[in-house]
């Protein structure tokens, strides 16, 4: 059975889609699930973009051991010069080229000739395959690329050293057929191929990311490009979960399958879209809440008959439980720890404890514990802030005959305590003037958002804030049963973060 590699890109073409930004700190959380997820390749940003993209691919690379790391370059000597720097403290430093081959991208973008291209990739793969030896060239917009003069770029990378080749399909404008086909056409049409890796990098604008990847192993592909969730620019990029569940289900159709650890999955899933507030849609295949629920009382008989009737994968295989455990104010410690494993966390004995302590006082305010409120708490706490600003108290008053006010004190990293009262069009409004009065820096509210992490009358809330000051913008989170509480911990949550970035 074939081993087909997965190449992630979340934190570099990911991260470039709208309101995905992470800082460094976000950026190596999520490159250390990566690890544990067990993906092939990490692409860790594009080195010379800019001195923060540097950082993280420096970092990255510094802090991954059981991955390859990747940074993205044009096929210009600056370009690689940068990657080689941030890599070369890597285990398993692979640069990463691309240059467009299709018509339309070298007379409008790159104004250039076919053999003008073909001498840029010559020379961008032979300089940069004497810094490291693990080189990827991608030609971008082969999808809409005249397919003779594609297998004429792509031999000309294999012959200066490219150890990986990659058909992208840059503005996912293919269908299933057409990858197939190009791919086929390829391994028909290039001297070595054979010899090195063939990849595909399909974005989702029509809809068809995974499908066309998906066709491309079918056709010979051996590295699948992907990001968590199927972020990325425009439409999104291939799903890695998908792709992933895909080929496990279906490794005999295929003869493949990959290295990935599917029970990190769910959480690698969520543990993104906690870090870039962005909410996982229910109906999303595999992560999604309704992924593994059934709600037609045919197919509940159906299920607990034979599972397999309406499930062709366990929610265990991707991470999930199918236990319903019930946590309360009776539960102890121990049972508490064995859930979290169950969900995919292995806390310290300090993590544990802080965790357990805030549990304790959830059960004191629901009636019932969700395994979604667990999560919610501890991917809470996980978040590792410097607290410039913590919530010490607060008292909002609001009516309808009334103009809202809120008294708020927050305590400082010294341990003093500051009190502000604020008026405002509402409760949040008041509790923002009042805090913002405290910390006494420029802020801007771009987005505010709340969620219920779980059911009923005492759901618990969460709260996520993008705010802005002198040019930059992250991402606060609160969670609360008091929505107006879980609101002013987000804020706190921001203002911390942009005190620390």
């Amino acid at each position: 059975m074939k081993t087909i590699k997965i190449f992630d890109t979340t934190l570099r073409d990911g991260e470039q889609s709208p309101g995905c930004s992470m800082n460094l700190s976000e950026k190596i959380e999520i490159a250390r699930q990566l690890e544990l997820l067990k993906v092939d390749v990490i692409e860790a940003g594009f080195a010379v973009s800019s001195p923060g993209d540097f950082k993280s691919v420096e970092t990255v690379a510094k802090t991954i051991k059981n991955s390859t790391i990747a940074s993205l370059s044009r096929a210009v000597q600056k370009d690689i010069d940068a990657s080689y720097e941030a890599l070369k403290s890597a285990v398993s430093p692979r640069i990463h080229i691309f240059l467009a081959t299709s018509p339309l991208h070298m007379e409008y973008k790159l104004k250039m000739t076919e053999e003008q291209v073909l001498t840029h990739i010559r020379e961008s793969v032979s300089y940069a395959k004497k810094l490291v030896s693990d080189i990827e060239f991608s030609a971008e917009d082969a999808s809409r690329s005249d397919k003779e003069f594609l297998a004429r770029a792509v031999r000309t990378a294999i012959e200066a050293g490219a150890t990986t080749v990659n058909i992208p399909d840059t503005v996912g404008y293919a269908l299933p057929q057409e990858m197939y086909d190009l791919i086929a056409y390829l391994k028909k049409n290039v001297e070595g191929i054979d010899d090195i890796d063939i990849s595909v990098h399909c974005h989702d604008d029509l809809g068809m990311g995974v499908a066309n990847s998906v066709a491309s192993v079918g056709a010979g592909a051996t590295q699948v490009e992907c990001t968590i969730n199927g972020i990325g620019e425009r439409a999104g990029n291939a799903s890695l979960e998908e792709i992933v569940m895909a080929l496990h289900t279906r490794r005999n159709l295929f003869d493949a399958d990959t290295n990935i650890n599917t029970r990190q999955i769910y959480r690698s899933s969520r543990l993104l879209s906690k870090i870039i507030g962005v909410s996982i849609p229910p109906n999303k295949a595999i992560v999604g809440a309704n992924a593994f629920a059934h709600e037609s009382g045919i197919h509940q008989h159906g299920v607990l008959a034979k599972r397999e009737t309406y499930e062709i994968m366990t929610p265990e295989s991707v991470g999930l439980t199918t236990n319903k455990m019930v946590l309360g104010k009776h539960s102890g410690r121990h049972a508490f720890d064995d859930f979290l494993k169950e969900l995919g966390y292995n806390l310290s004995k300090e993590e544990l404890d802080a965790a357990f302590v805030e549990f304790k006082d959830l059960c004191d305010k629901k009636k019932e514990v969700t395994e979604y409120d667990v999560e919610a708490l501890v991917a809470q706490k996980a978040a590792k802030v410097v607290e410039h600003f913590r919530l010490k108290q607060f008292v909002v008053n609001s009516g309808n005959t009334i103009q809202a006010t809120a008294n708020i004190t927050l305590e400082d990293m010294s341990g003093a305590e500051q009190e502000q009262v604020a008026l405002g069009d509402g409760p949040i409004d008041a509790a923002y003037q009042a805090i913002e009065n405290i910390v006494k820096m420029p802020l801007q509210l771009n987005n505010y958002k709340i969620n219920a992490v779980s059911h009923g009358e005492d759901a618990l809330g969460e709260v996520v804030v993008k705010v802005s000051s002198e040019g930059r913008t992250v991402t606060g989170r609160g969670l609360s049963t008091d929505i107006i509480e879980a609101s002013m911990l987000a804020y706190v949550n921001a203002i911390n973060k942009l005190l620390g970035a």
